[in-house]
């Protein structure tokens, strides 16, 4: 009676191990078949290499996510073929003229965010789309290369800010005097 026991609870244990392990590879697979949208990829290389960036901080996303009404908005007077191009990943399951076969949003329909970039590689590698965590890493590597935009000090030349600088900068009294001062 005992051999009975000890096989069927040896039985029943391999049998929730094998269960466990079907489970815990079922969540590491990715979930769909999310492909990474090559047009949107290019298409934000592109808008970073014109300056169309936000070099924002990491969890900002929530903030400048754009909101369902200015997605439809944005579908209604440009169509899903520009939609598409702010989306890193397809779903091919749905429909071409919808909304849910779009993923992993990047920007705000003018520029690339930084923000939307870290959202979607760590969405991509939680999910296990590792060419979607890929592009989104390279777009962000490509916003770090890109010098910052207005730094451009020339602006200042013939403004009033440098006029007061000028004055400011006149009126010190030099080092000699200031040294001669307190000696």
């Amino acid at each position: 009676m005992k051999m009975v026991i000890l096989k069927t609870a040896c039985v029943f244990l391999i049998s929730v191990a094998i269960l466990l392990c079907a489970i815990g590879t079922a969540f590491a697979q990715p979930h769909g078949n999310v492909k990474l949208n090559e047009n949107a990829f290019v298409f934000g290389r592109q808008l970073i290499k014109e300056g169309h960036l936000i070099a924002d901080r990491k969890g900002a996303w929530t903030e400048h996510r754009p909101s369902p009404d200015e997605e439809n908005e944005f579908i209604r007077l440009r169509g899903f073929g520009e939609y598409s191009k702010w989306h890193l990943g397809i779903d091919p399951r749905f429909a071409e003229n919808t909304k849910r076969r779009y993923k992993f949003p990047y920007g705000d329909f003018k520029n690339v965010h930084r923000c939307g970039l870290l959202a979607v590689k760590a969405r991509a590698h939680q999910y296990g789309y590792a060419k979607i965590e890929s592009a989104a890493a390279e777009l962000e590597r490509a916003i770090k290369d890109k010098p910052p935009i207005n730094t451009d000090f020339r602006r200042f030349i013939n403004s009033p800010v440098s006029d007061l600088c000028k004055s400011v900068a006149l009126t010190l009294p030099s080092r000699q005097k200031c040294i001669d001062q307190f000696w």
